[in-house]
């Protein structure tokens, strides 16, 4: 250990992150106290890693966090985050940024902070050499055009209020951004904007969460991941070109659905509770050669005689190796048809999943099966409730007994259920 360099014990203690731990371990002997001086690249105060930090005062807390940092030089990642008890006063803050800016590549900052004038973390670090920045419960409230972000690679933004045209011209100053994430913004607009419109020729991977908007038109030619989660649009539309690889949509309301012909290139498809007009859907993916990923689950149909041609699943995705569906029966329709079932010849994992469950889940589970001789995975997903009618009892017993023959016949498939 005596022999071990100051810069590799320096390495060490960023491994270890946490602030307390750090400072506990430094107390080892004069050369890990150097370490800590002088070497240390990453600091974090995380409630979650030391559930005391709860129990100290704000302004307590603040001296901790004055007293650690600034004991140490050239810092490169700081991560501050405390629960919703704590409110931190501006003028430590600040003092923490101008005091680390000049070397740090991540900021993790998420406390409450009350000002007596617009606090804005995001213009402490306009042409500084950031390339994470992670900010909640902070507003921002301006973004001029000369604000320039030149590193910035990961940009996320939680519980914050801004307005549509700051959102735009912070995106368009972020040259090399590659990863956005939005939950639950407040976003202002102006009585002369109808549309949220965001525009970046890098950006890679976006996570919109808890956002409603009449409009928002998305421009991203390099697009590859697109996550939309509990949000409202009346008209969605991305403006890419056809680099699209990952789409998620969940729990989402959007009237007008545009992803243009940005689905050529698509490898997974994950839709959830989502209501959808199946052709016209089928229609905006079915160019999707390369897909191997489809997960239809709790999805509701605009028209209740449409049905899912899975006919023309295995005919359009041929790479098909993971498929899931949930049962959905309303007045005798089954969403998911077997008619015509070709074989899945690649489908190696399925899950299949009910609301409620009937006589058909069992026939349905088999038809599909069957249709995938080289399956290797059967997860069954369901809902049983607490109080069942004799029938209910009954139906759930044939479905077990069932399902034990099935295991029988397919020995070579390895079945998983998971009930809730």
């Amino acid at each position: 250990m005596d022999n071990l360099p100051v810069e590799v014990i320096g390495i060490i203690l960023s491994c270890i992150g946490s602030a307390r731990d750090i400072v506990i371990a430094s107390l080892t002997c004069k050369k890990w106290t150097e370490a800590w001086h002088n070497h240390l690249h990453t600091l974090s105060f995380n409630t979650s890693e030391w559930p005391l930090y709860g129990e100290i005062c704000s302004s307590h807390l603040e001296m901790v966090i004055t007293c650690t940092l600034f004991q140490t030089k050239g810092l490169q990642c700081l991560t501050i985050l405390m629960d919703d008890e704590h409110e931190f006063v501006v003028t430590p803050v600040i003092a923490w940024l101008m005091y680390s800016r000049d070397s740090l590549r991540e900021l993790r900052y998420n406390v409450r902070t009350s000002a007596d004038f617009n606090f804005n973390i995001i213009e402490k670090f306009s042409r500084e050499r950031l390339e994470v920045l992670s900010l909640a419960r902070n507003d921002v409230p301006r973004v001029e055009r000369y604000h320039k972000f030149p590193c910035l690679v990961s940009l996320s933004l939680s519980f914050v209020s801004i307005s549509a045209i700051d959102l735009s011209l912070l995106v368009s100053a972020c040259p090399k951004l590659e990863t956005f994430s939005i939950v639950d913004l407040v976003i202002t607009m102006s009585d002369s904007q109808a549309s949220l419109e965001l525009s970046s020729s890098s950006l890679k991977d976006i996570f919109v969460e808890s956002l409603g908007f009449d409009k928002f038109i998305l421009v991203a030619d390099s697009l590859e991941k697109l996550h939309l989660k509990d949000c409202t649009f009346h008209v969605f539309e991305l403006v890419g070109k056809g680099k699209l690889k990952v789409l998620k949509i969940d729990d989402v309301s959007v009237i007008h659905l545009n992803i243009g012909d940005s689905t050529e290139n698509l490898e997974v498809v994950d839709v959830c509770n989502f209501t959808i007009m199946w052709p016209k859907f089928y229609q905006m993916i079915a160019k999707a050669s390369r897909l191997n990923n489809l997960r239809l689950w709790s999805v509701v149909f605009d028209d209740e005689d449409e049905v899912v041609d899975i006919e023309n699943i295995s005919v359009c995705f041929p790479r098909l190796t993971h498929l899931s569906l949930s049962y959905d029966l309303k007045d005798g329709v089954l969403h998911y048809g077997l008619q015509g079932l070709s074989f899945l010849m690649n489908v190696t994992v399925l899950e299949l999943g009910w609301t409620t469950i009937s006589d058909l889940f069992s026939v349905w589970v088999a038809g599909l099966l069957e249709g995938c001789p080289n399956l290797e995975k059967l997860v069954i997903y369901g809902y049983v409730c607490e109080v069942k009618t004799l029938e209910e009892c009954q139906t759930f017993a044939r479905f077990s007994e069932f399902m034990v023959q099935l295991g029988k016949k397919y020995c070579h498939v390895r079945f998983e259920f998971e009930y809730e």
